[in-house]
């Protein structure tokens, strides 16, 4: 008996959240039965649809949320996405300084190095982008055009560049071929036990008027610079070093600069599209007018491998 008192005191003290309950009514089956079921079965509902009125808010929420993520996700997209191509490319862009030494009457073109000091002046600057894991460079003539004409041995060319793990270092350049009439040129650096990330080669074939792209370079000397425009326009033609003319350049509003020459134009997947080469300038200003050119890539690829091969003659290739 005493175990049952103890029951319906521990019945009593979990429910007296609860509007008073008379014993007599857990017990009985007095005609005041339903009314107390009915009270406690309010009371349970209440319980019950308490959780789910909590999810059911938690979960429209939740879906607000959801909504204003999308709708500011497409800007966070693209720029994650440009700050991606742009990580991804330019450890394949390089920095091309031609240098003029100084020389002294014990100096032999073999003891001169290639520190910037009084002896080596920097005697201008442009980019350049890694074609192949041998060491190829890819550049302007224009860049490299006092190197290429030099007869006295004073020209030296430097390039910075970096290995697939982001290790800078720079390297003397050698002149493998040269093309004047697309202004193009290609340079070699020893690479002997370091790894290189050549640039992924796209097509000019299929451009388009207003499609972005990106140029990497090093204007003014600020390395790994990135300017941002779309293709203005197709088929245009400029001159070349040698005053012929060279047709099918791609013009862009993305700022090139003195130091971009030679550099990458790549499109939205990282490809290169063209060799940034050329500007107008506001007249007297020097700054460039937003109309801009590149030698298309598909020009590129047919000569580049031909002055690899062919470039110049035996005695002075790499």
């Amino acid at each position: 008996m005493a175990v049952m008192v103890l029951g319906s005191f521990s019945l009593l003290h979990i429910h007296n959240h609860f509007p008073p309950i008379h014993k007599h009514n857990i017990t009985s089956s007095s005609s005041n039965t339903p009314k107390s079921q009915k009270n406690l079965l309010t009371r349970r509902r209440a319980i019950a649809f308490g959780p789910s009125l909590f999810v059911a808010v938690a979960s429209s929420l939740t879906h607000l949320a959801l909504a204003q993520q999308q709708q500011e996700d497409p800007l966070e997209q693209e720029e994650d996405r440009v700050v991606q191509l742009f990580q991804e490319a330019s450890p394949s862009v390089v920095f091309i300084k031609d240098l003029e030494i100084v020389r002294s009457p014990r100096t032999t073109s073999d003891d001169v190095n290639l520190i910037e000091d009084e002896n080596a002046k920097v005697e201008g600057t442009g980019s350049g982008f890694i074609w192949d894991k041998f060491g190829h460079i890819v550049t302007n003539y224009h860049v490299v055009a006092k190197l290429a004409t030099d007869g006295s041995g004073i020209h030296r060319c430097k390039i910075y560049l970096a290995d697939t793990r982001g290790n800078g270092f720079y390297r003397e350049g050698k002149i493998v071929g040269v093309d004047p009439a697309y202004d193009l040129a290609v340079l070699k650096v020893s690479v002997e036990g370091i790894e290189l990330k050549p640039v992924a080669v796209g097509t000019s074939q299929n451009l388009h008027v207003g499609q972005s792209c990106f140029a990497i370079g090093n204007p003014y000397g600020y390395e790994n610079t990135l300017t941002t425009g779309v293709v203005s326009g197709l088929g245009r033609e400029i001159p070349s070093p040698n005053g012929r003319a060279i047709r099918g350049a791609i013009q862009t509003d993305a700022d090139i600069n003195a130091g971009n020459s030679g550099g990458p134009l790549i499109d939205s997947y990282g490809h290169v599209i063209g060799v940034n080469t050329a500007t107008f300038t506001r007249k007297g200003t020097g700054v460039s007018s937003g109309v801009n050119f590149a030698i298309p890539i598909d020009t590129v690829v047919r000569t580049v491998p031909y002055l690899i091969v062919y470039g110049t003659s035996y005695k002075d290739r790499f």
